[in-house]
């Protein structure tokens, strides 16, 4: 199952995630593909605001991780951009959050062997400074059929 979304401003991409975010549950991982500057920390921000009042999210470019709380599981939010190798994900407490949390992972191609296979795909491209492509794609039929109530 492939949903293809053309997001022509940074409202469209924080809406699209938003739909995403009502769909997860407790062991969802969501891959965030995509360049530097592509989209992925807005995606994931806009992810989390809509599950949980978090105030603030940063970034986790340099704590790597971060940890939210909603009434229904935790999110953990990576950003692997930094590791230099695959095995330094098992440091991040990775496996507790793939298996008891949701996950919202950028920069997954770093996790190498490790990158879990029924996790949904998101890859951001850019159309134009402001535009974007972003592609969800899952292979998991109970998680398509959560995916299918994305409206776009």
């Amino acid at each position: 199952m492939l949903i293809s979304v053309p997001c022509t401003n940074i409202k469209e991409t924080e809406a699209l995630a938003a739909q995403v975010a009502r769909v997860a549950k407790k062991g969802d991982a969501f891959l965030l593909f995509g360049t530097l500057g592509a989209g992925k920390s807005v995606f994931a921000r806009a992810f989390i605001e809509t599950l949980c009042n978090a105030g603030e999210v940063p970034s986790p470019t340099f704590t790597l991780v971060q940890t939210y709380t909603t009434s229904n599981f935790e999110i953990y939010h990576f950003d692997l951009y930094r590791l230099k190798d695959s095995e330094e994900i098992w440091e991040l407490n990775i496996q507790e959050a793939l298996f008891g949390a949701v996950s919202l992972i950028e920069w997954p191609e770093k996790m190498g062997p490790y990158m879990p296979k029924n996790a949904v795909k998101i890859s951001i491209s850019n159309m134009s400074e402001n535009a974007r492509l972003i592609e969800i794609e899952c292979s998991d039929e109970e998680k398509q059929k959560r995916l299918e109530q994305i409206r776009v």
